[in-house]
């Protein structure tokens, strides 16, 4: 017979929740004193949500009759939120790792681009694959991304597109979301790059007047469920006004804006995604002080991604700055055929020694903010009553320790 509950953990030495009174985010301020209850406990129900938060006599005395599918002993250890992952491009085929040799002997990333690398050497073997073939291999990416603590992680297309390869994509993404124990925010990035053969224009054409109307087609229709529109805002892919164009189009079919911004030029992406509304803009390694300045009025979240800019030998975002500036800071893996890495504790790890952002801070960025820039910090990104029950634990008494996951616990 199936307990009442879920999952009990008991008797945490740490239960650090982030956040403790329903906060959508937390500023500098607030992930200097991150909320930790400690010799606590955590009920999940058996729909997934979290019952119940508190010491470890009280949860036993409230729950003492109460009967569970499982309990673990949490004593000696620490658990956290399930972390979250920001910006990742997990779906493709193909393998690039002859372009690392032509990084090291100096090539840039747009040199590699405009030699028919990078993004277009992905996009053509992704547009040969089969959907089975690009699935196998997703979900097993997405499996090492859960093995490491993410339980929430946000899934781009962007390696096909022609309309065909982008649905493939996107048809690829929905059916992990439907099949597999893991949170999911899926991303149109059909501008990620312009298509051979055609001007930014025309690729912008398209992308309103036939991408974006099917994908409302298949919304209503049941079939693919869109989260995000993406679009690549950089010098010699997507200027600020096809950006623009594309991004309110998406808009207006209801897609939350989340972009690649200020790259490897500084485009005013930052500007340009405060006055549309934007929920996040991610990379900003080349963020104006204007840029930022708008974000933080705007509320609108900056992902920073940490390996990229170590890959790339790129300046490193200025999340010192940011933090100061009232900006909400998130953390990505940038998971992708150029940046493989599918572990945010590495990403965290990256994030203090090279971008300075203490371990607090990075903490909360991939969790309670990272959830924030997908627009689910309602559900996810801390350890709170009515919250989802994505758990970890970690075999050490503290989060900042170098215990390991044992853990990963998404039962949504």
């Amino acid at each position: 017979m199936a307990g009442e509950y879920r999952l009990l953990l008991e008797n945490a030495q740490q239960l650090v929740l982030v956040c403790g009174r329903g906060e959508k985010y937390l500023l500098q301020a607030g992930a200097e004193r991150l909320a930790v209850l400690r010799h606590a406990s955590v009920v999940v129900g058996r729909d997934g949500y979290i019952k119940a938060v508190g010491q470890a006599d009280a949860i036993r005395n409230q729950f003492s009759g109460a009967s569970f599918e499982r309990v673990i002993d949490c004593s000696g250890k620490c658990v956290l939120p399930g972390l979250v992952d920001a910006h990742t491009h997990p779906v493709w085929a193909g393998d690039r790792v002859h372009e690392f040799a032509m990084k090291l002997a100096g090539a840039s990333y747009m040199e590699i681009h405009q030699a028919g690398g990078g993004i277009h050497f992905t996009v053509e073997h992704t547009q040969k694959a089969t959907e089975e073939e690009l699935f196998s291999t997703f979900k097993h990416r997405l499996e090492r991304m859960c093995r490491a603590g993410s339980t929430l992680v946000e899934c781009k297309s962007g390696y096909g597109l022609n309309l065909e390869t982008e649905l493939k994509m996107l048809r690829v993404i929905e059916r992990a979301k439907r099949s597999m124990d893991i949170g999911i925010s899926s991303t149109y990035c059909g501008a990620h790059s312009v298509p051979k053969g055609r001007t930014a224009t025309e690729a912008t054409d398209d992308i309103i007047h036939n991408h974006l109307p099917k994908l409302k087609e298949l919304k209503l229709s049941g079939e693919i469920h869109v989260n995000n529109i993406d679009v690549f805002c950089e010098k010699g892919v997507f200027d600020l006004d096809s950006t623009r164009r594309i991004l309110q189009a998406g808009k207006d079919t209801g897609l939350q804006i989340n972009f690649h911004g200020d790259e490897l030029h500084p485009m005013k992406s930052a500007e340009l995604g405060a006055e549309l509304g934007a929920q996040a803009i991610s990379h900003l390694e080349e963020v104006s002080d204007e840029g930022i300045t708008a974000m933080a009025r705007a509320k609108c979240a900056a992902v920073l991604l940490p390996t990229t800019a170590y890959m790339l030998r790129l300046k490193q975002p200025q999340a010192r700055k940011m933090l100061k500036e009232g900006v909400i800071v998130a953390l990505g893996s940038d998971f992708n055929p150029n940046a493989y890495c599918s572990s945010m504790p590495i990403v965290m790890h990256l994030a203090c020694v090279n971008m300075k952002m203490s371990m607090n801070e990075a903490l909360a960025a991939a969790t309670i903010n990272a959830a924030y820039a997908l627009g689910k910090s309602d559900t996810h990104g801390s350890i709170e009553n009515g919250k989802q029950g994505d758990l970890i634990i970690i075999n050490s008494s503290s989060p900042s320790s170098h215990g390991h996951v044992i853990l990963c616990s998404s039962t949504g």
